[in-house]
This record gives C-alpha cells, sequence and structure tokens, in this order.
C-alpha cells in the first residue's frame, strides 16, 4: 500500500481518491484446481491464503500485441469519428479487449509458468495480432478474418481449463459455443447485418460473469495478479495517448504553437495517469482483498469498469492527434467530442468505481467530468491549442485539489494516531499484568 497518503485507509476521510487501481477479471465456471480456498470470498485483511502473484513474463510478452492492437483501434477511430464511427469502433474493440481479460483470468486463477501455458499464451498473442490485422478492413474484407481468429483464442483458452470440470458452462464456453460463431457468421455478411451480429457477440461476452455468477463465485482470485494486470493494459492505453501526440507532431513543422499543443496535450496524458496510479491503484487492489465477493468486485470493477477506462483513454489519443496536428485551427464536434467525451468518460467511471468499491460519491471527479462536458459544445469553434489548455487545467486543478484532501486527510489520521497512543501511555498497567509470566 501507499505510504504516502492514498492508502485506502484514508477512504473514511470522503476523499475521491481511490487509490491505483489494478486489475481485471472473467471466470470460469468452476472451482480451479490448487491449494486457493473457493467459494465466495470473505472480506479481511487478516485472512489467510496465496495473496501474491507475479505476472510473468509470457504475460508481458502477450500484452505487446495488444499495444499493436489498440493503436489499429485508434486509427479506424481516427479515420471514423461520427457516431457511427464510433459504435464500429467499440464493437471491434470489445472482442480484442475480451480476449485479452480471457487470458488475463485463466493466468490469475492457475499456476502458468509452465512449458504448455506458455505455449498457449503466445497462441492466443499470435490470435490477437491476427485480430489487430484485421481492424482496419474489419468492416471490408477482412471480418472473417477478426471473427475467425476470436474464435480460435476462445478455443485456446478453453482447452488450457479444459481439466476443470464444468468450464464449458461459463463464460470460457460462451466464447466458444456463442460468441466465437457470431463473430464469425458476421464477417460473412454486409456491413449493417454484421454491425448487429457482432455486437450482438460483444453483449454475449459482456453479460457471461453476470448470467453465471452463482458459478463464477467458486472461483478463487489472486487479489494482487488481477489490479497489476488491468493497470499495465491501462498503461498500455495511455501509451497509445504519447503517440496519438508524438506521431502527429513528429511530422510538424514544430514551431512555438506546435511545442506548446504537445507540451500541453503531454500535461492532459500526464493527468489522466495520475488519477489513476496515484489516486486509484491501491484502492483498487485493496477492495479486491477485503470483498465478500471477489467474483463482484472483478467483473464490475475490472472487466466492465476498465473497458470504459480504456475506451475513454483512447478517445483522448485520438482526439490528440486531431489538435496537435494544427493548433491554431478550429476542430470540429467530432474530435472535440473525443477529447472532452473521451475524459469526460474516463472520470466518471471513477464515480462508478468508487461507489462499487467502497459505497461511497466520488464528488470532485464526478463535478469535473461535469464541467468538461458541459464546456464541450463551446469548444467546438475555439483553436485547437485553447481547447488543449482548458481540458489541461482543469485536470490540473482536480488533481492539486485531490492531494491537499489527501495531504489533509493524512495529517489528520496521523494526529488521531499520536492522540490514541499517548491515551494507552496514560492507562494504567495492573500489578498483575506488568509481573514477569509465572
Amino acid at each position: 500500500m501507499s505510504t504516502t497518503g492514498e492508502s485506502p485507509g484514508l477512504e473514511a476521510a470522503g476523499l475521491e481518491s481511490e487509490g491505483p487501481e489494478r486489475a481485471g477479471l472473467e471466470v470460469v465456471g468452476s472451482e480451479p484446481a490448487g491449494p486457493e480456498r473457493a467459494g465466495p470470498e470473505r472480506a479481511g485483511p487478516e485472512r489467510a491464503g496465496p495473496e501474491e502473484k507475479r505476472v510473468t513474463w509470457a504475460e508481458l510478452y502477450f500484452d505487446l500485441v495488444f499495444v499493436f492492437a489498440i493503436t489499429q483501434v485508434s486509427g479506424l477511430l481516427h479515420h471514423h469519428h461520427d457516431a457511427a464511427g464510433l459504435v464500429r469502433a467499440l464493437v471491434v474493440f470489445v472482442p480484442v479487449y475480451w480476449c485479452w481479460v480471457g487470458t488475463t483470468v485463466q493466468a490469475n486463477i492457475r499456476d502458468v509458468d509452465n512449458l504448455r501455458d506458455r505455449l498457449g499464451i503466445l497462441l492466443v498473442g499470435l490470435t490477437g495480432l491476427f485480430m489487430a490485422l484485421a481492424v482496419p478492413g474489419a468492416y471490408g474484407g477482412r471480418g472473417v478474418l477478426l471473427g475467425a481468429a476470436y474464435w480460435l483464442a476462445r478455443v485456446v483458452l478453453l482447452l488450457l481449463l479444459v481439466r476443470i470440470p464444468g468450464v464449458w458452462r461459463g463464460p470460457y464456453g460462451v466464447g466458444v459455443l456463442v460468441s466465437g460463431p457470431l463473430l464469425v457468421a458476421g464477417g460473412l455478411l454486409p456491413e449493417g447485418p454484421r454491425l448487429a451480429l457482432w455486437a450482438a457477440a460483444s453483449l454475449c461476452d459482456l453479460g457471461a460473469p453476470l448470467v453465471f455468477r452463482r458459478r463464477l463465485a467458486k472461483v478463487a482470485y489472486h487479489p494482487a495478479h488481477m489490479p497489476e494486470r488491468f493497470a499495465l493494459f491501462l498503461l498500455v492505453a495511455l501509451g497509445e495517448s504519447i503517440v496519438g501526440i508524438g506521431g502527429t507532431a513528429a511530422s510538424a513543422r514544430l514551431d512555438a504553437a506546435e511545442l506548446a499543443a504537445v507540451a500541453v496535450a503531454f500535461t492532459i496524458s500526464a493527468g489522466l495517469w495520475w488519477q489513476y496510479f496515484v489516486f486509484a491503484a491501491d484502492a483498487m487492489r485493496h477492495a479486491v482483498v477485503i470483498a465478500d465477493s471477489r467474483r463482484d468486485m472483478v467483473r464490475r470493477v475490472f472487466q466492465y469498469g476498465h473497458l470504459a477506462l480504456v475506451a475513454g483513454v483512447i478517445g483522448v489519443a485520438v482526439g490528440f492527434g486531431e489538435t496537435v496536428a494544427d493548433p491554431g485551427r478550429a476542430l470540429g464536434p467530432g474530435s472535440v467530442t473525443l477529447l472532452y467525451g473521451g475524459c469526460g468518460l474516463y472520470l466518471l467511471t471513477f464515480g462508478y468505481t468508487r461507489w462499487m468499491m467502497f459505497r461511497q460519491v466520488a464528488t470532485t471527479r464526478i463535478a469535473v467530468a461535469a464541467v468538461v462536458l458541459a464546456l464541450l459544445p463551446a469548444m467546438v469553434r475555439l483553436p485547437a491549442l485553447v481547447v488543449l489548455v482548458v481540458l489541461a487545467v482543469l485536470l490540473v486543478a482536480l488533481n492539486v485539489l485531490e492531494h491537499l484532501r489527501v495531504e489533509r486527510a493524512a495529517r489528520a489520521a496521523r494526529a488521531a494516531a499520536r492522540s490514541v497512543d499517548r491515551s494507552a501511555a496514560r492507562v494504567p498497567v495492573p500489578e498483575a499484568a506488568a509481573a514477569p509470566g509465572e
């Protein structure tokens, strides 16, 4: 846990900070083999069990595929960022994301640091690369490639878990029997029916952990591994925001206005990073450890919440590409919507995750998100540099405010602890208790 004031112990002070959030999951349909305790998880930091699980090198290498996949999704959104383009990009992104989630979950509940599982993870990585290659032409001639690659990934994941009884009757079975075939069938259809069928497949995948939540209560999760994996995925998305800045600026003249736009855009990206990794990550990990039901925490905060967080970051990343290119030009509605709408979605999602974790309202983040979204129509006619500066000022102000609140709460907690220590020192010790043991 953090020792700089972001500790989840400060939640009682009503802070909006959540501590760096890092996790995510999807679950199988039965109890895994191994020493982990099955059944609903009981709250309490004193709970015994294998709480620490390290991310393997195979998982980190696997993540490199999704660096490219997110870049491909961003490119699709860059070329079509009207309302229809947003829907099309989201429908393509969900199976890419869910492929990563399925791999992360199976690595969480099992020991994957062995030859069989390393090869399995690498094979899923290859299918992810095929999916990424298919994204630019997903609504053209590469629709079947996208669907077939996803289906193969789900088959491989199911085979890795085939020794678990009842695994077919859970999210992994849904991927093989329902969503995979729907994606392949959609790839054979014209664009309109294809979008509808792919949207149905996405809803099946996203709904499976909810439908099978009773069965998933038998799964034992490693609370440290999950938050770390999802934090790494968000970091990959934030890396795309840097690409959105630098990729555009590298081919520009780099005059004073463009350099200023790069600096301001980087400030926005850093502000988004700060919100998660300074104020949210520790609390998310803490929430998993103490949760009455880790199954529900994984589903709500990581599987669903991180989908929204990453989607918001991708929107901001694509918006950067539109603003840094020509900082003196007024942006259109689509570009402003990506930039401000993505940031608003990102901040609002913290309101959702905080409520899911602690049943508390993230007042400051929700308030700033409301301001960002309210300013969106006014930003359409302003120069891109002004649009960036306004957003950067709002994020910096939010981070400063939350930092001050964390520091104030930490000082109050330390003062309370010293008061308790002084009170304890004044309590007389009974003579019998002070005597040496007999």
